[in-house]
């Protein structure tokens, strides 16, 4: 297959992650993938995994000279199928696809990522996307915002992961905690630090690396320095290579409000991360067996002091068997060639129904 995906988000999330991982998967199973997105960390990754990839600027929505700029592509390189991710991407490239005759897929992360405008209904009819979700949670809500959608016009597929070939690193102590997300309120980063600060003042030791830039930034930094846990927290930034420090902690954090199915969470599960994480979206679709489920955290602000502190007080051995547990779960169930392949299946019976058309 000859698969162009196109990106116009600004900020990394995960769709951005699933899609360097499911172009790399798809490129070393024989398909050509090209990718296009705004320059930036986004398409210097890309690049680092010999994919072809343009960075271009994205203008205003519906740009003549843009639809143009892609229809040329598409037909020129003979384009099979068109992967987006927002709306200005259908605005653009999604158009030039439905010009083209090439089927078009969007992902979509949020139910809240597509809302229920007019402008948003016509473009929906006329190019006629399949739409394809990480999780069943974000299916349903995605029905519930928009009810003119058919349910079998949306896919579920769970995202996967490339699993660490070798079982979960020996539990350090102090216990090594890790957050990755952006540094925004809805990730919950102020939660975990006040859970944090009572915890310390239990006497219970950890440490904890934050990953990942944002609006919230300067705020969370001084909130630390308040509750006296700067010694404890350090503040790395965006790193383009999150495995290396998923491989130098013990137990991954997910403290969000709103998630649809956490790339983060499972990357750090692949790892053979201890996970603590909220139980928000389609996290349950995901999470190990039942004797994780006193890690799993409701969604008040002191839901978390309950898991948290369980993990902080369990021994070597317990928080061994959970860092195994999520490791093995993910290997059997979540990793990439699993997902890759029913991605693989999707994306040709697109092109198989475009053909019949």
């Amino acid at each position: 297959m000859r698969i162009v995906y196109v990106n116009s988000t600004h900020k990394w999330a995960g769709v951005k992650t699933w899609t360097l991982d499911t172009a790399a998967w798809l490129a070393k199973h024989g398909h050509e993938v090209t990718i296009f997105g705004r320059p930036g960390p986004f398409t210097d990754k890309s690049r680092s995994l010999d994919i072809e990839t343009f960075a271009l600027e994205f203008g205003v929505d519906f740009s003549p000279a843009l639809i143009l700029r892609f229809a040329r592509f598409f037909r020129t390189r003979r384009t099979d199928v068109l992967v987006v991710n927002v709306g200005k991407d259908l605005r653009t490239a999604g158009l030039a696809a439905r010009l083209s005759g090439v089927p078009v897929l969007h992902r979509v992360g949020l139910p809240g990522d597509m809302r229920n405008t007019l402008k948003v209904r016509l473009m929906h009819r006329f190019i006629k996307p399949h739409i394809l979700v990480p999780s069943q949670d974000t299916k349903d809500g995605l029905l519930a915002c928009l009810p003119h959608l058919n349910p079998e016009e949306i896919a579920v597929i769970h995202t996967g992961k490339p699993v660490a070939q070798e079982p979960p690193e020996p539990v350090r102590r102090p216990l090594r905690l890790i957050v990755s997300s952006r540094l925004s309120p809805e990730k919950g980063h102020t939660d975990l630090l006040q859970t944090l600060a009572k915890l310390q003042g239990q006497g219970l030791d950890f440490t904890l690396d934050v990953l990942g830039t944002g609006a919230s930034e300067d705020e969370l930094k001084a909130l630390a320095i308040s509750l006296d846990l700067h010694n404890r927290v350090r503040w790395l930034g965006f790193q383009a290579d999150v495995i290396s420090h998923l491989r130098h902690c013990d137990a991954f954090v997910l403290p969000s409000y709103a998630e649809g199915l956490p790339n983060t969470l499972l990357e750090a599960m692949a790892q053979g991360l201890c996970p603590v994480a909220r139980d928000v979206g389609g996290v349950r679709e995901i999470w190990p067996a039942a004797n994780l489920h006193g890690l799993l955290a409701g969604m008040e602000p002191d839901d978390l002091l309950a898991p948290l502190e369980c993990l902080l007080r369990a021994d070597d051995a317990q928080v061994m068997t959970w860092k195994q547990a999520a490791w093995e779960q993910c290997k059997a169930a979540f990793n990439i060639d699993t997902q890759g392949r029913r991605f693989e299946d999707l994306l040709q019976g697109l092109i198989a129904r475009q053909h019949k058309t």
